[in-house]
């Protein structure tokens, strides 16, 4: 007992270093040996790419077996192609609320060019949710718990800091790191491998 005691007063100082993930946004297992935070836009096509091409792979080879637990963090840009981005997140992250960010965020980077032409991330959104899960959504855009969200994952990204989207902060053995995109998958694969093999 005295030995398990002992470990915890180690461990709660990189207990309390480790920022709260919302399960909502989270794929994997949260005790997973390697974790990965993705700081990212909804209108950033880099990130699109990553979503579309490089997440799957990662589900793959790292998530499904337990080997890496993956964690999206809102990185909303500003300026211009980006006038939309914080709409995007608010939709996500209040479908989060109702166990629908996978289906949201997979329906925001898939029209990325349309909301970027047109703005119509409602619709995007909507396009994926049931009249009952929509108007939950909507109620819940502005609540202060979403909006909370959004800032606290701004201001971990602004604090690493995140130098471009994708950012990814990649945790492991207590020691972290940030990859900063494009991603080449062959190279995070090896890392990721040589992470994994310490």
């Amino acid at each position: 007992m005295k030995l398990y005691a002992a470990a915890l007063l180690v461990l709660l100082p990189c207990l309390a270093a480790i920022p709260e993930i919302d399960k909502a946004k989270t794929l994997g297992n949260p005790t997973a040996p390697v974790r990965i935070e993705i700081f990212s836009d909804f209108t950033c096509p880099h990130c699109r790419v990553l979503h579309e091409t490089t997440l799957p792979l990662l589900m793959r080879d790292y998530v499904v077996p337990g080997k890496v637990c993956i964690v999206d963090r809102a990185f909303p840009l500003t300026g211009a192609g980006h006038e939309h981005s914080r709409e995007a997140f608010s939709y996500a992250v209040a479908a989060a609320r109702i166990g629908k960010y996978q289906k949201v965020a997979d329906a925001l980077f898939a029209a990325q060019q349309t909301i970027t032409f047109t703005g119509n991330v409602e619709g995007v959104a909507d396009s994926v949710l049931t009249p009952t899960e929509q108007k939950t959504v909507k109620s819940l855009l502005k609540s202060p718990e979403v909006q909370k969200q959004i800032e606290t994952d701004i201001e971990e990204g602004k604090a690493m800091p995140v130098p471009s989207t994708p950012t990814l902060w990649v945790t492991a053995h207590g020691h972290s790191d940030i990859v900063k995109g494009p991603i080449n998958y062959d190279l995070l694969k090896q890392y990721l491998d040589a992470l994994l093999k310490k």
